[in-house]
């Protein structure tokens, strides 16, 4: 096992990866065979490209890519029997689209192995898998720029997968994503060619953001400032984690009339500000925190919990007869529920009826909280924002965005919002919010000083925020008084980096610790280039960033 795909990476003194078991609790024979599925799916874009040069494209081909490619983010999928699933699609896919091509006149002959490879046993995918690993990249600097650019697809695949579920797709993005997974390992690959597809790569995460915003707020209306509850009600409720929409409308149908009440938790949160959801009584508000603290509000909540999108964390015994699965998501001993049907909504009867039999959720706090600014409800106020600013009422803005997580650094990200002066604001969205959003509850002029954009794809507000904002003012994007303390986890916090560069965004403040597959010649690029910096200390980062 080599995994260094996380913020969290064990690392070991040969490599930066964990190499027994994931931190995450993914198993070793888990992480290899999500190696090989990325291995299958190069071989489908192999044949995929040679289809669109023939203007033949193949929706199945462009489906398992994205599928594939989400599975295999952090706290996605730990089921062994799935990914092998994924392989087996994979290569039914590009066996076809080989056939296809023949049938046409083409001949194949000296094929790479990732369009040819196949295997007959667990024992043999296994074996297959070492030796098509990220280690198996011999030279560091190529291995470095290699995986940041495969980390940045896994994010582009996670937020096209989203958009793609409201049947809102942008051809151009897997037309991307097949010619850079073809880069990925390719043995003639250069620093130059390879740096030029990750900033590539950053360019078509702005593309597969703006496709999810435009995707939810065309079907569920653009998001306005909300106050949600984080209290508790009488009924028995089900939990709902992740980020996609469309299983929370399905599941809020379906419990209407049942005495069940349904609760989001860690990136669904925002779900509660889009105005379509504001029908349903039986959306009665927020519980717990991000994602890493399911293991005691799963616990406390008492109903069933079912998780949408990445962020599963191993359940414990005291709860994991209650936790559900579905779309990529998947962990051995857990029930998934399948996707639709064509024309059909899921089918949750099977949660609703066992929430009918427990108990209500434990009260753990009470209170509201605050969020629901797009970047089009921020433009709606910009005169207010820039008055405040032009009194001096505000100094500074400071992107939070990113990732929580379990580390006892990620207390940095608390302390900083606390120490902020009073005429700083804070622009969050991700679970990164969840850090210092129930602790800066304060104003400037009615502006809260925690303005939440939603989940971590709404970072992409932020950035059309500040770049319609210099536009309308005249200067570039870097001149406006805002600052950048991100903080990244996984795969889609890396494609948001990337997309802030690919935007223009400079002197962004990393942490809470820099990935650990980015070598030293790696990260002077980036110092060169953007300015990038790991995080200090608090009272030094605030000193920098409020000069």
């Amino acid at each position: 096992m080599f995994c260094n795909q996380c913020q969290e990476t064990v690392v070991s003194k040969q490599n930066k990866g964990c190499t027994m078991t994931g931190v995450c609790g993914k198993k070793g024979d888990v992480a290899d065979l999500q190696d090989l599925m990325v291995h299958a799916i190069r071989g489908v874009s192999y044949f995929q490209v040679i289809k669109r040069n023939r203007k033949d494209i193949d929706k199945d081909a462009n489906e398992i890519m994205m599928e594939a490619l989400f599975a295999s983010i952090t706290n996605a999928n730990f089921d062994k029997t799935r990914i092998l699933g994924f392989i087996d699609r994979a290569l039914e896919i590009r066996d076809r689209l080989r056939s296809e091509l023949e049938t046409d006149g083409l001949k194949f002959k000296d094929l790479p192995d990732h369009a040819s490879w196949t295997y007959e046993t667990e024992k043999e995918a296994l074996i297959k898998a070492h030796y098509v690993g990220h280690l198996s990249i011999k030279n560091e600097d190529i291995r470095s720029l290699s995986t940041l650019l495969l980390f940045g697809l896994k994010g582009i695949a996670a937020y096209t997968d989203h958009a793609y579920t409201l049947d809102m797709q942008d051809d151009s993005i897997f037309e991307f994503m097949n010619r850079a997974l073809l880069a990925y390992r390719d043995p003639d690959a250069n620093m130059e060619s390879l740096l030029g597809l990750v900033l590539q790569c950053g360019e078509y995460g702005v593309k597969s953001m703006a496709l999810l915003d435009e995707a939810n707020t065309s079907k569920y209306g653009v998001p306005t400032p909300h106050k949600v509850n984080i209290g508790v009600k009488k009924n028995p409720g089900i939990l709902i984690s992740g980020h996609d929409l469309l299983d929370l409308e399905e599941l809020l149908e379906q419990t209407k009339g049942t005495g069940v009440d349904v609760y989001t938790h860690g990136e669904m949160l925002p779900a509660n500000y889009y105005p379509f959801f504001e029908k349903y009584d039986n959306l009665v508000g927020n519980y717990g925190g991000s994602w890493w603290q399911q293991i005691k509000d799963f616990d406390t909540f008492n109903g069933p919990a079912l998780l949408t999108t990445n962020c599963l964390v191993p359940p414990l015994p005291s709860y994991k007869d209650r936790v559900y699965t579905t779309n990529t998501v998947g962990f051995e001993g857990v029930t998934h529920i399948p996707d639709r049907e064509m024309g059909k909504a899921k089918d949750f009867s099977e949660i609703i009826e066992l929430a009918k039999k427990c108990d209500p959720p434990t009260e753990i706090e009470t209170g509201e909280i605050v969020g629901g600014f797009n970047y089009r409800t921020l433009l709606e106020v910009k005169d207010k924002i820039l008055k405040a600013v032009q009194a001096g009422k505000i100094k500074k803005f400071v992107v939070m965005a990113g990732c929580d997580g379990r580390h006892k650094s990620r207390e940095y990200y608390t302390e900083f919002a606390k120490a902020l002066p009073k005429e700083a604001v804070i622009l969050t969205a991700g679970c990164a919010k969840y850090r210092y959003n129930k602790i800066i509850t304060d104003d400037i002029d009615g502006i809260p000083r925690v303005i939440d954009a939603g989940q971590c794809n709404d970072s992409y507000s932020l950035a059309v925020f500040a770049i319609k904002l210099a536009e309308e003012l005249g200067v570039g994007v870097n001149d406006l008084p805002i600052e950048y303390n991100i903080a990244w986890y996984e795969q889609k916090a890396v494609l948001v980096l990337l997309a802030l560069l690919h935007l223009g965004v400079k002197n962004i403040h990393l942490g809470p610790t820099l990935p650990a597959f980015v070598t030293p010649n790696v990260l002077n690029v980036l110092i060169d280039n953007f300015q990038i910096r790991a995080n200090s200390t608090v009272d030094e980062d605030i000193e920098r960033m409020m000069a």
